[in-house]
């Protein structure tokens, strides 16, 4: 429809308004959320790796039959379980999102699998091409499995700080992906372990099997677990950095003792120690030690900073002090929640626990110069949400 034409001398001009002074808009309309494409690219990923966990799992099926298949899957939840556990420890403070950990450990469990499927028998070709007196046995488990293994793992964790940037705050971040990663391809591949003891002939079936479960499922389940969080650690570091310049260089670093401490462990009870017990309590266990102390002092850096950040909003009227102490100490959110079950608000209070923290770590990046305009517009998304479960608490409102 086109519009009217106003005649010359029908133009009425609307009449002139009191004052001087701009009228004040009753209503504004909200700005335009942006969408999280990381998020969409999160499930893109998500069903990708499951299509290829699919495909790995078919040929285990294949590979060991569905009894074997169904027994030794139960078996190697065992383990998993355990490695479950370790990582809901390291994330307690700030949890990432479902999403991020279910593609960790597809990826983990499908893709990398299926790469060191793949890939690792050329590998093994290659190197026995350059050490024609070589052992495929020996090259393949103490060269070809760490350099291809913890390469596709790693790729997995260096995908997901390309894409979930914006979450990815740092090393206890890093530490928590690559562990998540590495139980996946654990588990996958300790179904194939506890398959073939499972299938070996002759009497001593049992004995394998159970000796199998024994050294990977209860004696060794963060061996995978450790050898990538140097990976994942390396890219923390990295995603603290504005700018992408560091996170290749931080990858390769990060391969470079994830992949020797792989070759140490597939090589040193035999070709150094000569006994895996030796091997195990001399070298593995302390560090194991070190390696939960080292996480342990990277979260209490995470807890000192959040404390510090979230000071920063108290100062600007955000926050009241007490909120503070009670939303970045252990023994502070401990009182809340108890507060909170008290008076039916124990999930607002936890959103708010969550939201919170994720503040503090979006203002720890814009300090860092990291992506400022999108983490500006992001922390007062996250302004106007813990304001506004503060009032829904007060109010009493679940």
């Amino acid at each position: 429809m086109s519009t009217p034409r106003i005649a010359p001398g029908q133009h009425h001009p609307a009449p002139p308004g009191y004052g001087s002074a701009p009228v004040q808009a009753f209503w504004t309309p909200p700005p335009a959320l942006r969408r999280d494409k990381g998020l969409a690219a999160t499930v893109v990923l998500i069903v990708l790796s499951a299509a290829a966990l699919a495909w790995v799992g078919m040929f285990l099926l294949d590979s060991l039959g569905p009894p074997a298949f169904i027994v030794c899957g139960l078996l190697a939840l065992v383990p998993l379980g355990i490695c479950v556990l370790g990582i809901w420890w390291v994330d307690r403070w700030e949890p990432e999102p479902r999403s991020t950990l279910v593609f960790s450990f597809l990826w983990g469990a499908g893709v990398s699998v299926a790469i060191a499927l793949l890939v690792g028998p050329y590998f093994t070709f290659a190197l026995l091409e350059l050490v024609p007196y070589g052992s495929a046995d020996a090259l393949g488990a103490v060269i070809q499995a760490p350099v291809v293994e913890e390469t596709a793992k790693g790729l997995g964790i260096l995908l997901l700080l390309v894409v979930r940037r914006r979450i990815f705050d740092g090393p206890v971040d890093g530490i928590v992906f690559a562990a998540a990663v590495a139980a996946g391809f654990a588990f996958t591949e300790n179904i194939l372990y506890f398959g073939s003891a499972l299938l070996a002939a002759g009497t001593e079936t049992v004995y394998q099997l159970g000796f199998t479960f024994i050294l990977r499922g209860l004696l060794s389940p963060f061996a995978h677990v450790l050898f990538t969080a140097c990976t994942g650690l390396a890219l923390g570091l990295a995603a603290r950095r504005a700018g992408n310049a560091w996170i290749l260089p931080a990858f390769v670093l990060g391969l470079i003792p994830a992949i020797l401490g792989h070759m140490l462990w597939n090589g040193g009870p035999a070709f150094l120690f000569g006994n895996f017990f030796v091997f195990y309590f001399l070298l593995q266990v302390p560090f194991f030690a070190a390696a939960v102390t080292g996480v342990w002092l990277l979260r209490r850096a995470e807890q000192r900073l959040t404390l510090r950040r979230l000071q920063e909003y108290a100062a600007a009227g955000w926050f009241a002090p007490a909120e503070v102490a009670m939303l970045a100490t252990r023994a502070g959110r401990r009182q809340a929640m108890r507060w909170a079950r008290a008076t039916g608000t124990a999930p607002a209070m936890k959103e708010f626990i969550r939201r919170a923290t994720r503040l503090a770590l979006t203002r720890q990046q814009i300090a860092a110069g990291r992506d400022v305009p999108a983490n500006q517009e992001y922390e007062r998304t996250l302004l106007g949400e813990v304001t506004g479960i503060r009032a829904a608490m007060l109010a009493g409102q679940p």
